[in-house]
């Protein structure tokens, strides 16, 4: 809007398409996942309902509608809307997605750890300050690390088209305009992934939730200068991490910020206090960690690369860079999944177990048939997706221009 450069235009309109694409699949698999609330987990609804009411509510009636009426603005208005309005409208599908984001984090937060709540006589909970739920300090740190990831992904996927089409020397106007973007926003996401949000949470699992760093890092054994394994298998059976490669005293150090801080191994916890399925919560924290750092050297040696004005015709950066666009959804995942894996036994930690919070009346049978169920329909929501991703990228930014030329020479 700024420049008047119709070249940015035209990478706007192609990434506005995209988005609407993702915003569409992530509404309908979206809603299945609240309707769990009430059909999966109804005990849990019962007992906590009083407080995740307050954000899930908010979620929807606030953010969603904000972010789902600007959307409809900013897709099909730009020739009704003056640049500003429409600019406007792109800013407001900004704050209500983001927003929306945190009224999420801000309950799986709560479930992390509880805080500003009161128990009833029927052990339900109740709510005792709004603002206590909201400003939750778990939650700010988790949700400045989760956008950092999603704005990591975003930044990926924008370089890798670009890499991709500059390797095809396709749409290399656009193609520079993606490249240099990605990277710059990428370097940023990525640092600030690591610190301070990376480090925040982490302090705020080994306070809270130190049953949950000592999985995490496979220690079983309590410590003084712990170390910070790097590589290995953990062995229940054995209670030792094997063939460990760590960093000695670091895991103190990242936690307390003493070398010789005591960090408690998971033989200092009862059994059943335990994360559940520890193998696989070792494995997603260090495949999280391991793709970040991977993020950082990408990005870093990109930015390099872009300041000396050569990774536009550094093919084999380019290369990395578009090879690298499926990772981040991988960490994304794991992160989630060391999240919560991390948090059983409990539901809500330290209150209620997830053995106490399933609808009792739903059968295994009947659990699995809709896990099925919603894996087969996910899978072809996930065909489609890909499916109208790679024609948006086929067609390319240039395309709408292309067709209207090409309409204009046959009139």
């Amino acid at each position: 809007m700024r420049k008047n450069d119709e070249s940015y235009n035209r990478a706007a309109r192609f990434w506005a398409k995209i988005f609407g694409i993702n915003f569409v699949l992530g509404v309908v698999t979206g809603i299945p996942m609240e309707f769990q609330f009430g059909t999966n987990w109804s005990h849990f609804s019962q007992y906590a309902g009083g407080v995740i009411g307050q954000t899930l509510a908010m979620e929807g009636t606030f953010a969603f509608f904000l972010e789902s009426a600007f959307l409809g603005l900013f897709l099909y208005g730009e020739k009704k809307l003056s640049p500003k309005m429409h600019w406007f409208s792109a800013f407001m599908v900004f704050v209500g997605s983001w927003l929306s984001g945190y009224f999420i984090v801000a309950t799986d937060a709560w479930m992390q750890h509880p805080v500003a709540y009161e128990r009833a006589a029927d052990g339900s909970f109740h709510l005792t300050s709004f603002w206590g739920l909201i400003l939750n300090p778990w939650a700010i740190w988790q949700y400045l690390h989760n956008m950092s990831g999603a704005g990591i992904t975003g930044a990926f996927v924008m370089a890798s088209i670009g890499a991709f089409y500059l390797l095809s020397k396709r749409h290399v106007d656009q193609a520079k305009i993606f490249i240099r973007t990605g990277v710059v926003a990428g370097l940023l996401f990525t640092v600030f992934q690591i610190f301070p949000t990376g480090d925040q949470q982490g302090k705020m699992i080994a306070n809270h939730q130190p049953a949950t760093l000592a999985a995490m890092e496979g220690l079983y054994d309590t410590q003084k200068g712990a170390p910070m394994a790097i590589f290995g298998q953990p062995d229940g059976a054995k209670q030792q991490l094997d063939n460990p490669l760590t960093v000695p005293k670091m895991l103190s150090f990242l936690s307390y910020k003493h070398w010789n801080a005591e960090v408690k191994g998971m033989n200092a916890f009862p059994k059943e206090d335990l994360p559940d399925n520890i193998a696989l919560l070792y494995f997603a924290y260090h495949i999280m960690v391991g793709l970040g750092t991977m993020f950082i050297a990408i990005m870093g040696l990109s930015a390099l690369l872009l300041w000396t004005n050569k990774l536009f015709s550094a093919k084999w950066m380019l290369w990395i860079i578009m090879l690298a666009a499926p990772f981040p959804y991988i960490a994304n995942t794991a992160g989630w999944m060391t999240a919560e894996l991390g948090r059983q036994p409990w539901l809500i930690h330290g209150l209620l177990r997830t053995s106490e919070g399933y609808s009792k009346m739903v059968s295994a049978g009947n659990g699995w048939f809709t896990l099925l169920g919603f894996m087969g329909m996910y899978t072809v929501l996930s065909i489609l997706f890909l499916f109208l991703v790679y024609r948006e990228i086929a067609t390319g930014p240039e395309g709408e221009a292309l067709t209207e030329a090409a309409a204009a020479g046959r009139n």
